[in-house]
């Protein structure tokens, strides 16, 4: 899959030097983990081909919840628990045949204490990762489902054409009954 899914704002070339040198390839199958909830968290990688979704469950219901994606040309890992092996939150599963440049938590450690700018980069990525959660958590509160959905194709164009309806929905943390209505409505519209 080449086309990129989302609009990353820093640049992260050094990160991705360091895992094309560094890194392992590594094959995933659609349905791979990458990481598994509740182990510990090793691996952070740069994806070049493929997807992954990142799962959680429920606390009574043990129902999946799909929080988050990692697309070819971003980085895939349970940030920043990798770093320290400390038990993954998300179960991280490949969506389709998928490819990533695989360093250890450890491994990354050991780059991010290197020099002054590698610990500014650590830095960065912590508070752009930040930010990504702190709007996804501001869109479910401000935003209404049709919104979210509306965000989510101008953030990730494209995405629909590779997501089962009920990952979509629990993303956007609506049934998938409803997201079809939304989506029945946008294409009436649409048409009008």
């Amino acid at each position: 899959m080449e086309q990129k899914f989302s609009n990353n704002s820093i640049d992260l070339q050094v990160l991705r030097e360091f895992c094309e040198r560094e890194g392992e390839a590594v094959s995933y199958r659609k349905g791979d983990q990458f990481e598994r909830e509740g182990d510990p968290s090793r691996w952070f990688g740069y994806v070049t081909e493929g997807c992954f979704k990142y799962v959680t469950h429920g606390i009574s219901d043990d129902r999946e919840h799909l929080t988050w994606f990692s697309f070819a040309g971003e980085y895939v890992c349970d940030y920043p628990r990798s770093l320290y092996g400390r038990p993954a939150k998300s179960t991280i599963v490949a969506m389709m045949p998928s490819r990533v440049l695989r360093v250890s938590g450890e491994q990354l450690m050991q780059f991010f204490s290197q020099s002054i700018e590698t610990m500014e980069l650590r830095a960065v990525i912590g508070e752009h990762i930040l930010c990504q959660f702190h709007e996804r958590y501001l869109d479910l509160h401000r935003a209404t489902a049709r919104e979210r959905y509306e965000l989510l194709l101008r953030r990730c164009p494209g995405i629909v054409h590779h997501l089962a309806l009920q990952d979509l929905a629990s993303f956007l943390c609506v049934t998938p009954n409803y997201l079809s209505t939304i989506r029945k409505d946008i294409t009436f519209e649409a048409k009008k």
